[in-house]
This record gives structure tokens, sequence and C-alpha cells, in this order.
């Protein structure tokens, strides 16, 4: 069974901001010449690698709720260039939006069990997926949904 991380996204008011984000650091890799890679460097390493890279995802908590994950492809520990020990959680660059849930902040990054995971919002059918995300956030912040 696949097991997640959890993490604040620092910056980030929506999903969409998310994405832009994403699509600005593509454009300007390509502007570079470089091929664009999508990671997120952490401080800690996970212990329990084969787990999240067995279907896992990193699952993003914005302004107060897990709204979105990003399916992991790769964990790459690494040494900075301040011998402090470091980790790149290499990222599929499609954000999924999932029904949103409130999360209290924390620091760092958590694991996730399956079973715990909100499931992915088909933003091509049904009434959840043709509510902006404000008003889902809202709803959810209500325990409306």
């Amino acid at each position: 069974m696949a097991l997640h991380l959890i993490k604040l996204c620092v910056g980030c008011d929506s999903i969409t901001n998310l994405e832009e984000w994403i699509e600005e650091n593509r454009a300007l890799h390509r502007r570079l010449g470089r091929e664009y890679e999508q990671t997120h460097t952490t401080r800690m390493v996970p212990k329990r690698v084969d787990e999240l890279l067995d279907g896992g995802s990193l699952y993003w908590v914005i302004k107060g709720q897990v709204a979105a994950r990003q399916q992991l492809l790769d964990v790459r520990p690494f040494t900075d260039a301040d011998g402090i020990g470091r980790c790149r959680l290499v990222l599929d660059q499609a954000v999924i939006a999932v029904e949103p849930r409130p999360f209290r902040p924390f620091q760092g990054w958590r694991y996730l069990v399956t079973t715990d995971a909100p499931r992915d919002i088909d933003l091509k059918a049904g009434d959840l997926a043709r509510m902006p995300e404000d008003m889902r956030r809202e709803l959810a912040e209500l325990g409306l949904l």
C-alpha cells in the first residue's frame, strides 16, 4: 500500500497559484535551455522511501486545508554547500485537486496513510468539480463538504 507525505504549501493562496508557480519555473528553465524537473527541497529525509515511491503523493496544505496532491517520483538525499543534509522530493508536474479538508499548521512534513488521504476531485464531472476553488474551501471550513 502506498504511503504519502503531507506538507504546507507556504506562499500559495490556491491550487491555481501553485500551478502558476510550476509553470513560471518551467518557463524559466526553458529560457535557460535547461530540462525542467520539479523538485521540492526539505531538511529531513523520509525513512520509508520504498513505500512513498510505491504510488505515493505529496499532499499540499493550502491556506489551512489539504487542497491538492502531486505524485512522488523520486526521493533524493543530498548535502548542501553548508554541509547540511537535505532531501529533494521529485514531483510529477500535474497538480490534482482533492476534496478540501481542514489541516492545522505544522513544521516540515508528515506521513499520510492512504486511508486518511482525501479523495481526488474529478474536475471533468460532478457538482464539486464545477464549483470554484474558493467556494469549495469556504464550504469545507463551514463543515458542509
